[in-house]
């Protein structure tokens, strides 16, 4: 209480001082003079200079026809503070502190006698709006606040052993008047309001549940609910929360307590009707279960336990947050491997502690998703088989889950077994039939997808086409609206093809339309490449050689490039002066366009097509490339 008597005096010593006369006939105050200056109320976060760096600070005109005063910047232009004349009486009124360069509060003079009488905090500062009737400094009464910032003004009344920082949070008689309420809720009510208000100072003084450093975390409830009219008598609709908490952390860890009803009297206003109840013992008491939908005490403990839930989320995931801190800087392979550990174990606790389906799957995923990629990139060795087991302990019943967790353990599990001195063809065969295996088990989740596309193309390596069609036929009939299917649906069209003129649109790398029907007449090759693949760029050393050998028969080659990047895309062909058209289209292989017209899953992937536009192989190697344009040639003679 006493920082804001002090700050107050401050304000009004100072403001003074700048008010001499208008800016535009009084020098400006200098950097230092006017950071000197702090808000009236306690706890605002607003942007501080440190003092050695306040000279550089500048202190300019306001800019405005109807206000005098000055802002303060910082040294890169940053606004900092503005302290206006607002009425022209030559005296400042308004004294506004900023964040960022964004105004999260401000105090007001607003019958302009040189005193604070309202205080405001706005944007990020949230939305409190408090008036001093008696220009002492302290708040008389809230005009604005949020059922939020009630939960954590209470903290700070009991932290700071504050009952007048408490007593403007409780319904006032006129407030309750104006509610619409039957007599015996009115008189219920103001009852508690009234004990709240005498018996707050005993409370702070005895209790020992909120420290002294103790800083508001969140508001726990569930969702507000409308008592309607005629309820009991009552004359109108009114908004309550019923069981509030307040969440706080302190140097001995985090805590709460039953703030409990919360009442709306007004657009953007909230009271607290009794006192905060400190200790789960008291929940069942009185007037904190439950004042208008009258919860019994185990719907009380409910939110209780809810509300401890979070808190234990809180912590997890500031936890979470350490063991990134220490990953982001770790180099030793040993220390590395036992972070991610860590942090698997970390993730793993908050799937048991969520409360909400959306919550344990969000960590599911992260769970599955953390050791997938330590384990593939081998930063945690025992990463693949902590995956195997997810699916078993912390999926349950969900098959999406289960079918998400197993299917990235199959590909943790190929790509681990492909060491320098692997069978290949074995380690094949056993990718296969644990792609077989999953697509039995989950048919119709989206993996299933993705899993018949590797087993269609499987096949496609085999030049098995008629199984490829089968397995991409399936994926056609079961994910029509997926991008699953689209690519599917391409395939479908590229192993149908030969034997068929197909058409190709598209714009060039250099932004120019292009259409595979105006090269009829001429044998052409689609080349599909990305700067990434090095078999592409060994192919396209071949391709410059056959253009030159088959000039005369008029062959065409038509780039795809799949990057990501188009700059990249661009670099590399500046470098190497490719002599052939290239198209390019945003989403690389997986997203872009002419990459599903023809279900191009793989990388180089060519295809040959006629002088009459008919395709003659839909995926050619390019060992088999100059037999193939041999036979062209001569079936064109």
């Amino acid at each position: 209480m006493m920082d804001r008597l002090q700050n107050a005096s401050l304000i009004l010593a100072i403001g003074l001082l700048l008010g001499i006369a208008s800016a535009s006939e009084a020098a400006a105050p200098s950097p230092e003079k006017a950071l000197a200056l702090k808000p009236v109320q306690p706890g605002v976060d607003y942007e501080k200079v440190a003092l050695e760096k306040q000279a550089e600070c500048k202190v300019i005109d306001i800019d405005r026809n109807d206000w005098s005063g000055w802002e303060v910047l910082a040294k890169d232009g940053t606004l900092l503070r503005r302290f206006a004349d607002t009425n022209g009486d030559q005296q400042i009124d308004l004294w506004c502190y900023f964040k960022f360069g964004v105004e999260v509060y401000r105090d007001i003079d607003k019958n302009f006698n040189g005193k604070t009488d309202e205080y405001r905090w706005l944007a990020t500062g949230g939305t409190r709006w408090g008036l001093d009737e008696d220009e002492d400094g302290l708040i008389d009464t809230w005009k604005q606040i949020s059922a939020e910032e009630v939960t954590a003004e209470v903290v700070a009344a009991l932290r700071d052993k504050d009952a007048d920082r408490f007593a403007p949070l409780v319904i006032s008689d006129k407030e309750l008047g104006s509610l619409g309420l039957g007599d015996a809720k009115m008189k219920q009510i103001a009852a508690l309001a009234g004990t709240a208000v005498r018996g707050f100072g005993d409370l702070a003084k005895k209790q020992e549940v909120v420290a002294k450093d103790a800083a508001w975390v969140q508001f726990a409830a569930g969702t507000p609910g409308v008592v309607p009219l005629g309820t009991e008598e009552s004359t109108r609709d009114l908004i309550v929360y019923e069981n509030a908490v307040a969440m706080f952390e302190q140097a001995t860890g985090g805590g709460q307590f039953m703030v409990g009803t919360l009442v709306q009297v007004g657009p953007a206003t909230w009271r607290v009707v009794s006192l905060p109840v400190l200790g789960d013992d008291d929940v069942p008491l009185a007037g904190t279960t439950g004042n208008f939908f009258a919860p019994d005490a185990a719907t009380a403990n409910s939110v209780m336990e809810n509300a401890g839930s979070a808190r234990k989320t809180q912590d997890l995931v500031a936890r979470l947050e350490a063991v990134d801190t220490q990953l982001a800087g770790a180099k030793d392979p040993a220390a590395i491997a036992k972070l991610h550990e860590a942090r698997a174990g970390v993730v793993e606790k908050l799937i048991g502690v969520s409360t909400t389906k959306e919550d344990r799957e969000i960590w599911f995923r992260q769970l599955v998703d953390t050791l997938s990629v330590s384990s593939q990139t081998n930063a945690y060795p025992g990463g693949l088989e902590r995956l195997k087991t997810v699916s078993q302990r912390f999926a349950g019943d969900d098959q999406l889950l289960s079918a998400y967790a197993d299917y990235q353990a199959i590909s943790a599990d190929y790509m681990a077994r492909q060491t320098p001195d692997a069978d290949f063809a074995k380690v094949q065969e056993w990718y296969i039939n644990a792609l077989g295996r999953f697509v039995e088990r989950y048919p119709n989740a989206p993996e299933a997808a993705q899993a018949w596309l590797n087993l269609a193309l499987s096949k496609e390596f085999e030049d098995k086409d008629s199984e490829a069609l089968a397995y991409y036929k399936k994926v056609v009939s079961l994910f029509p609206n997926a991008d699953s299917g689209e690519m599917a649906a391409g395939a479908v069209r590229r192993l149908e093809s030969v034997g068929q003129q197909v058409e190709l649109e598209g714009t060039t790398i250099k932004g120019k339309p292009f259409r595979l029907s105006k090269l009829r007449g001429r044998p052409v090759l689609i080349h599909y490449w990305a700067t990434w693949c090095e078999p592409c760029k060994q192919d396209m050393k071949q391709l410059r050689r056959l253009l030159a050998t088959y000039q005369q028969a008029g062959l065409q080659v038509v780039g795809i490039n799949v990057d990501r990047s188009k700059g990249e895309a661009e670099r590399y062909l500046q470098q190497t002066q490719v002599p052939w058209l290239q198209l390019y289209e945003a989403g690389g292989l997986e997203g872009s366009r002419l990459a599903r017209e023809f279900g191009v899953q793989t990388l180089p992937t060519m295809m040959l097509v006629d002088p009459s536009g008919k395709v003659v192989r839909h995926n050619v190697r390019a060992a088999e490339l100059q037999s193939e344009l041999e036979r062209m040639r001569q079936a064109a003679k």
